[in-house]
């Protein structure tokens, strides 16, 4: 007979068979029922799923009776846990805790502390979501005017004015020209690409880098320095390559280039200037607050340029290493992907905020 499955039901069995997380059992439950409800009979369904009709009777019957849940192994079914549950305490409490003279427990040095198996260990860990081999890095601002700042930021990325270009900048400073001392070997099956670990520097450059943030195009200058006559060259530049009678709002971090009375001086002589003939200033600076240059997306394409063009490369000279920057933005110009800012700030603000917290109780605790 035909069972009957709610649409609700029919989403979730679904899920069951097609997700990759979902357990070997519990998808192989889930197709019996699916078979069932689409009007096979039960030795139609255990001959396509090769199991016994037995089987699939057991758990059309459980379902009948308990609707999703009767597809659940009942409590206390299994295998029972063998080890002390002080020995699994240990090993999920200490987990922060390591050995005088040890920066982490591994696996194995945990078995021997706690008298069990590494594999035991690893099986524990990773029951309880515990990852003391990975680390993660983060630094909160405590620049007293951030949210100021943060929302002034955001608010270019979630409502950009008209009339304007929304440029982020900032320079990639060190930029290294460095030779292997030998030939790489190519990408091949089975073997990845490798490089010599030691090499010859030839120097180094800075890019100067201006995105926008709504085509998605790169304005990039190279200098051997960065000091402010190199940012004001580059802002000079972007001032040329920009159309008239739009204002260029500028997200920039607190470097001291940025502000130096020679720059400032000369953003309020080309916006006195630009305001005589179209009624609005040229250059609009907006400053991210400081250690918080992850608000600025050009950091988004410094990375790209890393992993795409600069990384575990040779270089002979810095003019190759200059070559090969510019034909990276040349392309990336020629079908420019926009970076688009899609967090939601208040959710933001919430994350630091507990942060902070975090940080505030735990510089409270004594050290053990």
């Amino acid at each position: 007979m035909r069972i009957s499955v709610t649409d609700e039901e029919r989403l979730e069995l679904e899920r069951r068979v097609k997700a990759p997380t979902v357990s070997k059992r519990d998808s192989f439950r889930a197709s019996i029922i699916l078979k069932r409800a689409s009007g096979l009979k039960q030795s139609e369904t255990a001959e396509s799923l090769c199991c016994s009709e037995a089987y699939v009777s057991r758990w059309t019957a459980r379902f009948r009776r308990e609707g999703l849940a009767g597809l659940c192994d009942a409590p206390g079914r299994g295998r029972k846990p063998f080890l002390d549950p002080s020995r699994v305490e240990t090993i999920v409490t200490r987990v922060n805790r390591p050995p005088k003279g040890y920066a982490r427990w591994s696996v194995r040095t945990m078995a021997r502390e706690a008298g069990v198996s590494p594999s035991s260990v690893s099986r524990i860990w990773r029951s309880n979501d515990l990852k003391p081999h990975r680390t993660e890095q983060f630094k909160l601002s405590k620049d007293p005017d951030f949210e100021r700042k943060f929302w002034d930021v955001i608010g270019l990325y979630l409502n950009p004015p008209d009339r304007a270009l929304v440029l982020c900048c900032d320079e990639k400073s060190q930029c290294q020209a460095l030779e292997r001392t030998q030939r790489a070997l190519p990408l091949v099956s089975g073997h990845a690409k490798t490089f010599t670990h030691d090499y010859i520097r030839h120097g180094t450059l800075t890019l100067f880098a201006a995105l926008d943030y709504l085509g998605g195009k790169v304005l990039g200058r190279i200098e051997e320095r960065h000091t402010h006559k190199e940012w004001l060259l580059f802002l000079r530049q972007v001032d040329r390559q920009c159309p008239e009678g739009v204002t260029l709002h500028l997200i920039l971090d607190n470097y001291a280039t940025h502000k130096q009375p020679e720059v400032t001086s000369w953003m309020e002589r080309r916006n006195t200037a630009h305001k005589k003939r179209h009624g609005m200033e040229r250059i609009v600076s907006h400053f991210t607050p400081t250690s918080s240059s992850w608000l600025n997306l050009v950091e988004r394409f410094f990375g790209d340029i890393t992993q795409q063009a600069l990384l575990n490369d040779s270089f002979g000279s810095v003019k190759e290493l200059a070559q090969r920057i510019l034909d990276y933005i040349a392309t990336h110009n020629l079908k420019p992907k926009r970076y688009v800012w899609r967090a939601e700030g208040k959710a933001i603000l919430e994350k630091i905020q507990r942060a902070r917290g975090k940080l505030a109780e735990e510089s409270l605790k004594k050290p053990v």
